[in-house]
Order: structure tokens, then C-alpha cells, then sequence
């Protein structure tokens, strides 16, 4: 069996959920991100799925995880520079509020929460290695709303000396996660980490669950192709046929935009 999962560093999703299930490496990243004192942290699911409704698009969490006062703690690692991850963020959020308390129950049983996406990249390209985001008054910022949500956006391209060296040295070794990192860190961040990635890579359990995921992305993947040669030829034939765009697109449920690529 080739050893895939030894070749993966910290940015990859399935190895960062791994080694952060070690609750007290999870804790003391926390403590560090947020600068606060956390008694202890519970798993709540390990890679928990949220998926209220069937119509409705479900999230799965790389780590979640709540304190002893029920605050709860969303982290994600994100590789691939989105637009859209403001609203990835609100969709999260809204996502794990609904899931927090049921219907008819009261607002008062929402957590505090913290998301917290650590990225290899740097969304707003103002060089910070840390964005904090809380709702504020625009008319006067010193009214906060507090409604104890909050999203913070760590990443590993700042330039900035804006975090604790711990904290950049931890950023660094998101992108390089190596021994040769570890050997000039000053604090234990970076090094108990290190540890536990080495336990994880040479973990055969976490190997054979790695690769049965992998296989089936991989089916999913070739799933989606056939499935996308299919509705080429339904919607070439049906244009063939005489039908309008918007036929088409009715009859394939599918945008006129993408009957429109589809036809070229």
C-alpha cells in the first residue's frame, strides 16, 4: 500500500482533524489563537456532520469541539482562495446556531462560539497573519451587538509580526510541516504537534480509513463525470430536437447558464 497519508502536511483537511482530536493539542491551539485559559475541551464529533434539512446543503467540520462553560469551537482548515468565504463563514455559523437548539426552544440556549478558518492564503491582502470579525454598530462602533459570535481568519502568507511566535511559528509549519520546522521552534506549540502528526502518519488504522476516503472521492469524482457525459448528450439531443434553452434547461433541471456552456 503506498503511504499517501505520509505525504500529507498540516493544510490537509483529513490530517489537521486527525491530530487536533488530541484534545489537549486542540486546547492548547485555542489558547493560543484566542489568547484565553481554557479549562478543558470536549470532542463533540469528530469531523461532525451537519445536515438539518434534506434540501439544504450539510457541512462537515474538520474540528469541533466545545469548552467546560459549552462555548463552543469551530476550526477549518482552508487551502483553495474562495470569494465566497465570508459567506462560508455565515453559513456556518447559521448552520451550527440551528443545530445548537431545537424548535420552540429559547435564543438563550445558543452558545457562545468561535469560527476560526486557518488559510494558506491571505483573503483581504492587507498582509495580517489574524482577522477578528464581531457585529458592530456602523453609527457607533462602540456599541457591540453581542450576540457572542465570533469568526477569526488566520493565514499563513501575512507579513505582518502580529501574533505570538508561537503563533507564526505554528502558521509556518501549516505550510512546511517538516522536522527541519520543528528543530528551530522556540515554543511547545509547534513541537507537540509535530509529535502527534508523527503518531498519526504512522497510525495503520488512520492509514486504511485514509485510503478507503480517498477511494471514494475518487468514485465520487468518476460518478460525476459519467454523470456530466449523460447530460451533455440529453442536452445536445434535445437542442438537435428543436428545443429552446429554456426548454432544454427546464426538462434538465439545470440553469440556462449551464445549457448555454454545455452548447459552447
Amino acid at each position: 500500500m503506498d503511504s499517501y497519508l505520509k505525504e500529507l502536511k498540516l493544510k490537509d483537511d483529513f490530517l489537521f482533524a486527525e491530530v487536533m482530536s488530541d484534545k489537549e493539542i486542540c486546547k492548547e491551539l485555542l489558547e493560543k489563537i484566542l489568547e484565553i485559559e481554557i479549562e478543558k475541551v470536549e470532542m463533540v464529533e469528530e469531523q461532525k456532520t451537519i445536515d438539518l434539512l434534506l434540501e439544504s446543503k450539510g457541512i462537515r467540520l474538520d474540528v469541533y469541539v466545545k469548552d467546560e462553560n459549552n462555548t463552543i469551537y469551530n476550526v477549518e482548515m482552508q487551502r483553495a482562495k474562495h470569494k465566497n468565504l465570508p459567506k462560508r463563514l455565515r453559513y456556518y455559523q447559521g448552520n451550527i446556531d440551528l443545530d445548537l437548539i431545537s424548535k420552540g426552544e429559547d435564543y438563550r440556549k445558543l452558545s457562545k462560539s468561535y469560527i476560526i478558518f486557518i488559510c494558506t492564503f491571505d483573503l483581504f491582502n492587507k498582509g495580517r497573519h489574524k482577522y477578528t470579525f464581531q457585529n458592530m454598530c456602523l453609527e457607533d462602533n462602540s456599541i457591540m451587538l453581542n450576540d457572542e459570535a465570533q469568526k477569526i481568519i488566520l493565514n499563513s502568507k501575512g507579513i505582518m509580526n502580529d501574533l505570538s511566535d508561537e503563533l507564526l511559528e505554528f502558521l509556518a509549519y501549516v505550510e512546511d510541516s517538516t522536522d527541519d520546522k520543528v528543530k528551530h521552534a522556540k515554543g511547545n506549540l509547534v513541537k507537540n504537534i509535530h509529535r502527534r502528526v508523527k503518531e498519526v502518519k504512522s497510525d495503520i488504522s488512520v492509514e486504511v480509513e485514509f485510503m478507503t476516503l480517498l477511494e471514494r472521492d475518487r468514485e465520487k469524482i468518476e460518478e460525476g463525470r459519467e454523470e456530466g457525459i449523460l447530460l451533455t448528450k440529453k442536452v445536445l439531443k434535445l437542442s438537435n430536437s428543436g428545443c429552446t434553452i429554456s426548454q432544454i434547461a427546464k426538462e434538465c433541471n439545470i440553469s440556462e447558464e449551464e445549457v448555454r456552456r454545455i452548447l459552447g
